[in-house]
């Protein structure tokens, strides 16, 4: 097949995986590295939750694109539409063929909004948002810090979803806010989970099962939201277990959709056969694809059974560039394992936080084992609010942490 252009290394995603990677390559003397990003604006999606609860400005998650590509990496400004692994080439939407030595996929997951009927209508509505939008997140708190009574609904989907613990932190940062305005008592605060606990590691999920007492927090366990009435502020919430459906009428609700991978992907011989998002299917350990060799996947698109976080990525991408530039140089093994380390910051108030940090095992990984992670705590507030954003910008995506 005749190709436009062929890279040693072709990275699909310009966000925080697809960055960090390159960067990393780039360290490790890998020359002829492309990477296809449509966006030309690059976010740090972990600061909408405190952008939401009003406690950050949207401005302070966005930098251009051009200003976090690491020099010396093409900037392929197309997005990709077909990939033909037995040839090594993608297709791009401006009907470009890339062809590839190693490919790594890290395109992110998409926002199912219309899975849920009626959300996509309700999330538009001057009475609904959702954190998981950067034109949304400041509506979001334009909202909290109006209500003065009435019903407030948070929702959460069920299968993986970016920063699983997002659909909590909110309501724990209006639940704060209404608390300091002396309201709370005259708004029934309503969290849909559809999970059985309130968080998979029983130590964190006993912590918060007692900051949502404290606020007084209605939590609705193996719960779902399955239809929403924007026009008559209904949402029909089916509890799974007891297969039951309530019809809740709110004033205020926090939407997060059902998510999935990019279409492309999820019709393509890179999915999970068994997996109906259409995840990349990998080894879980060493990221690389279990039916193509040279292709790897991190990130929130990656078929990894480990939680959708920031904190994921960072410690996935220094194990793919390692394996990948292993693999560029023949090696028969790969070097690098990823052990399923994931860290959940969790907001449970406007100046305190909780760091959940787990791996596959579901076991408590402490970075500071010196200081006691699983209760919540105010110098956690700041590593949230102003260590990680600096983390961020000025080492991972740099390829130094």
């Amino acid at each position: 097949m005749t190709t436009d252009a062929h890279h040693k290394v072709l990275i699909v995603g310009g966000g925080s995986a697809g960055v960090s990677v390159a960067a990393r390559l780039k360290r490790q003397g890998i020359r002829g590295i492309g990477l296809v990003e449509p966006s030309t604006t690059h976010y740090y999606q972990p600061l909408w939750t405190l952008v939401g609860g009003g406690r950050a400005s949207a401005a302070d998650s966005a930098r251009t694109q051009q200003s976090v590509m690491p020099k010396g990496v093409a900037w392929i400004r197309s997005r990709v539409e077909t990939v033909a692994p037995g040839e090594r080439t993608v297709g791009l939407a401006d009907g470009r063929t890339i062809g590839y030595d190693r490919l790594v996929v890290c395109p992110g997951i998409q926002l199912d909004w219309d899975a849920v009927p009626g959300m996509a209508q309700a999330v538009a509505a001057p009475h609904t948002s959702s954190n998981y939008s950067y034109e949304l997140a400041p509506k979001t708190w334009d909202l909290i810090r109006s209500m003065r009574s009435g019903t407030a609904v948070f929702t959460m989907p069920s299968g993986p979803i970016k920063c699983g613990g997002a659909p909590q932190k909110i309501a724990y940062l209006a639940a704060d806010h209404w608390r300091e305005q002396g309201v709370l008592k005259d708004i029934r605060v309503v969290l849909v989970l559809p999970t059985p606990g309130m968080f998979g590691v029983p130590v964190f999920a006993a912590e918060l099962e007692r900051i949502a007492a404290r606020y007084g927090i209605e939590v609705h366990t193996n719960s779902e939201l399955v239809e929403v009435d924007p026009d008559g502020r209904d949402a029909l919430v089916v509890n799974h277990e007891s297969k039951t459906k309530d019809s809740i009428r709110f004033d205020t609700m926090h939407l997060v959709p059902p998510q999935s991978a990019p279409g492309w992907l999820k019709t393509s011989e890179l999915a999970d056969p068994e997996n109906p998002a259409g995840y990349v299917e990998i080894d879980k350990h060493s990221m690389r694809h279990a039916r193509y060799p040279e292709i790897f996947a991190l990130g929130d698109a990656g078929s990894s059974p480990n939680s959708k976080t920031g904190a994921a990525v960072r410690k996935q991408a220094p194990v793919v560039a390692r394996n990948v530039a292993a693999s560029l140089a023949g090696a028969e093994s790969l070097p690098a394992s990823y052990d399923g380390y994931s860290s959940c910051p969790i907001t449970t108030s406007r100046h305190r936080m909780l760091l959940a940090e787990f791996d596959y095992s579901l076991q408590h990984r402490p970075t500071f084992p010196l200081i006691d992670t699983t209760r919540e705590r105010r110098d956690m507030w700041y590593l949230k609010r102003y260590g990680l954003p600096f983390l961020y910008w000025n080492l991972m995506l740099r390829g130094r942490a």
